[in-house]
């Protein structure tokens, strides 16, 4: 009997350490309050588990509503924030072996845009170049880094040293994604309830960052796009996007009811975006307006914003979208996509 027991202690002594040295972090909370969880394992006290996490005792135990005197109990599960000291979504800094990936596990019906959202607006094209995606379709369940843990490697168990061999795959970005050295920087945005969702020219995928805007939408000192009658784009620069897809997989098209966003991309490039919660995130949907049947392609970035003047919507398409199919801030339209 006594045999047993030292081995199950044992065994148990054990798994807590591999858990503690290498368990995936997932980010739990919502903007601003992110945090991760740790149960807590023998010897360990707010001292111990502060240096593992790179944060003060007292501000975990302040953190948790915790009697710091009482100190903690094995097994107990507490929270350890996420703040700017032992948290960074900085891109390029995740070459420090001092950085370990924080993990968010994508959740159905989430695409990049809303994860970026929920996590400190980190730039959508920063996600993709972290986790090796080369366009915004992600599946349910995928693990995505959305931030690295900031420790002393020194102090803390998570902490390794990174070959420079292993540094340098990892960081490497897939060409098709890469920017040609010198190219121009400048970006178009789109404004989306609140989010603007800035489109890199070069690159051809969206990425949220927190720019302001003046009352109805465009950046301060910018010069106003006044859209002049027919653009001329044929639909729009994601037609062929389109036409590659449907010839993939079979299509689909239902009646839709559709509404408009504003938006400072698309007019002068036929780029045009759209929110649907009837197909992922980097698919591209035909618009038809049914009052004159004149389509464009728009290109589907997240699922619409749960806000009531999205109620009863099937697609919010941008303004830029809208005033190339003559349709105003609400209408009946058909929407043809793949599934």
């Amino acid at each position: 009997m006594m045999k047993r027991l030292i081995l199950f202690l044992g065994c148990y002594f054990l798994a807590g350490f591999s858990n503690g040295q290498k368990a995936m972090l997932i980010v739990e909370g919502n903007t601003p309050d992110l945090y991760l969880l740790h149960q807590v394992r023998p010897k360990e006290n707010f001292y111990s588990i502060g240096r593992l996490y790179n944060i003060s005792a007292r501000e975990i135990s302040v953190y948790n509503h915790l009697q710091f005197e009482n100190g903690l109990a094995i097994g107990q599960t507490i929270k350890i924030p996420l703040t700017t000291e032992n948290f960074s979504q900085a891109e390029g800094d995740e070459s420090s072996p001092s950085l370990i990936p924080v993990y968010h596990i994508l959740l159905p019906r989430e695409g990049l845009y809303r994860v970026s959202i929920k996590f400190n607006k980190v730039p959508m094209t920063t996600i993709k170049k972290w986790n090796h995606l080369a366009s915004d379709n992600v599946n349910a369940g995928a693990q995505l880094i959305i931030g690295y843990l900031k420790v002393n490697p020194k102090e803390s168990s998570l902490g390794r040293p990174v070959p420079d061999s292993e540094t340098t795959a990892s960081l490497d970005v897939p060409p098709a994604n890469r920017q040609p050295p010198g190219a121009p920087a400048d970006t178009l945005a789109v404004q989306a309830n609140t989010r603007t969702v800035a489109t890199d020219p070069q690159k051809n995928e969206p990425a949220v960052s927190p720019v302001n805007t003046d009352t109805d939408g465009q950046r301060p000192g910018s010069t106003r796009i006044t859209p002049v009658g027919n653009f001329g784009f044929s639909g729009g620069f994601f037609k062929t996007l389109y036409n590659d897809q449907v010839a993939q997989k079979p299509m689909f098209t239902e009646p839709g009811n559709a509404g408009v966003f504003k938006s400072t991309s698309g007019w002068q490039d036929g780029r045009y975006y759209c929110f649907s919660n009837d197909v992922p995130a980097g698919t591209v949907i035909k618009v038809t307006y049914n009052s004159t049947g004149k389509s464009v392609y728009a290109k589907v970035l997240d699922g619409i914003p749960d806000i009531r003047q999205n109620d009863g919507l099937n697609i919010v398409l941008s303004n830029a979208a809208a005033q190339e199919l003559g349709a105003g801030e609400k209408f009946d339209c058909a929407l043809t996509f793949v599934r």
